[in-house]
């Protein structure tokens, strides 16, 4: 189904089924006038004899060069050829198709100049898959995300490579193939498509929605290892985190609770339980987890904004006046991003600490050394363990913030950059270490449980052990778990760990 777009309002949920679902989009009809009037505008400039910034001029430092008017649309066009100058493995399509979207949203404010038959192949595109090859490097974030956008641009004009019915091909080949034909680029067109954020915020988006799937996961593997270890469900009591206030960290607790609520492994020894304290990584998990959670909910909010943005430059005002700005500067976009690193890490180094408690005995309640059947014949999940550390040890490092780095380029002129592009790509291996390590907290967590029989774990999280040992099945002796590792992994990357319990009891990307 095609999704309508309204620009200016498009909702992050909206984004997020965009994204996961990778459909096709187009904007709503009430968003032609604006375009039409702007093109017009850019049209009647173009026409003129005065000199406007991207319309009959140079691009950058060469601005003061003035551009002769039957030489505008080959400047168009040796500007996006000269603009494709990506390097490295392509992008994938659900990210392209999502910067397409977001390119449609921005065009569709009206303040871009360009016509409708510009907007119109876009919509084409994504309805018939069409989809741009991209090189996932050579974006600073500044003055647009210029060689990805610009690969996507080629393709609209018949150049470069796209992807169609799962075949690399030439992108006239493409186009013809899906019944399209190029478009010949008018006055700032090209400019207006590949100056813009819409790189970084798609990866951005991707990497939020991703690690925002991973949190939702740990909220369920943490309560599986909690009721591994019988730890104790008082310090979730809803008053200690409105004494505090966060609502992230109440509303992990109030999902803490439901998950645990009704398990007879928790009430078998609450009356004699030698321990007075549990770990942090498992007392603390709402003010761990609750703070990465509104961390992620910020980010939300700056990204939904700048989904709705008009990010290229020059842009034509309300009373038809065009005027140069810097809108193309991502450093929201690269902040978002370096905050999500800071979460997905966070999430990641508790849930690694929750393994590593349940395969040690002398934290883990009585549990068996690494969670093995016969502890020393069998080594049971002690590499595992070191898997999950390693992972961790991966986004730790990939974690210090992109944000605060800047390398002058062309020639001074965008001599401060925001280095949003790359930042944002580093969530996509982030989240999918994420995925992995929340996996084998999840294998864990299980094994621990079962060791636990003939006490049954709470009904909701009844439902979450026949999601991991539809899967994975009880480790009883040594046998090889790689395989086991990558299905558990799948079943946090595709939601469908956080699906297996009730609607309603895990916290929404919206406070």
């Amino acid at each position: 189904m095609t999704m309508i777009l309204l620009p200016g309002a498009v909702s992050l949920g909206q984004l997020e089924q965009l994204y996961w679902s990778g459909g096709a989009a187009r904007l709503a009809g009430s968003a032609d006038a604006g375009m039409e009037r702007s093109a017009r505008r850019i049209a009647a400039i173009a026409g003129g004899d005065t000199a406007v910034y991207g319309i009959n001029t140079g691009f950058g430092k060469l601005a003061s060069i003035r551009i002769a008017k039957s030489d505008i649309v080959e400047l168009q066009r040796n500007l996006i050829l000269s603009h494709c100058s990506g390097v490295g493995a392509p992008l994938g399509t659900d990210i392209v198709r999502l910067m397409m979207a977001l390119k449609l949203i921005s065009l569709g404010r009206g303040a871009s100049g360009v016509r409708l038959e510009i907007v119109r192949l876009i919509e084409a595109m994504l309805e018939r898959g069409v989809t741009p090859v991209v090189p996932e490097q050579g974006s600073v974030g500044a003055s647009g995300d210029l060689a990805p956008l610009a690969h996507v641009v080629a393709t609209m004009i018949g150049e470069g490579e796209a992807w169609l019915d799962g075949q690399r091909m030439p992108s006239a080949a493409a186009l013809e193939r899906a019944g399209l034909a190029p478009v010949i680029l008018a006055a700032k067109e090209g400019l207006a498509l590949i100056n813009g954020t819409q790189t970084s915020t798609a990866l951005a988006l991707a990497g939020l929605f991703r690690a925002f799937r991973g949190l939702q996961a740990s909220l369920v593997t943490g309560a599986l290892s909690s009721d591994a270890a019988m730890a104790s469900t008082v310090p979730f009591h809803a008053e200690i985190h409105a004494l505090r206030g966060h609502r992230g960290q109440i509303d992990v607790a109030s999902a803490l609770r439901a998950l645990l609520e009704g398990s007879a492994i928790r009430d078998s020894h609450i009356e004699d339980d030698p321990r007075v304290q549990d770990p942090y990584c498992l007392r603390c998990q709402p003010q761990v987890a609750g703070a990465c959670l509104d961390l992620l909910r910020t980010a939300g909010r700056t990204l939904e904004v700048e989904a709705n943005a008009v990010t290229d430059n020059p842009l034509v005002l309300s009373d038809e006046t065009v005027v140069s700005g810097g809108n193309f500067h991502a450093e929201p976009v690269a902040f978002a991003a370096d905050q999500i690193a800071i979460a997905v890490c966070e999430i990641g180094a508790i849930a690694q600490r929750r393994v590593s408690l349940l395969v040690d005995p002398s934290l883990s309640y009585g549990l068996p050394a690494f969670l093995a059947g016969q502890p020393g014949l069998h080594s049971g999940l002690v590499v595992a363990e070191v898997a999950s550390a390693a992972l961790m040890a991966e986004n730790k490092q990939m974690a210090h913030p992109a944000s605060v780095d800047s390398t002058p380029t062309c020639a001074n002129q965008e001599d401060h950059v925001s280095m949003a592009c790359h930042g944002a790509r580093r969530l996509l291996g982030m989240t999918g270490n994420l995925f992995s390590l929340i996996g084998i907290e999840a294998v864990a967590a299980a094994q621990g449980i079962d060791f636990r029989t003939p006490l049954a774990t709470s009904p909701e999280l009844a439902r979450a052990m026949s999601a991991v040992r539809g899967k994975v099945a009880w480790l009883d002796r040594d046998r090889y778990l790689a395989h086991d590792l990558d299905a558990a992994r799948a079943l946090v990357a595709d939601g469908a760990l956080a699906g297996a319990v009730s609607a309603g009891i895990l916290p929404g990307l919206a406070a």
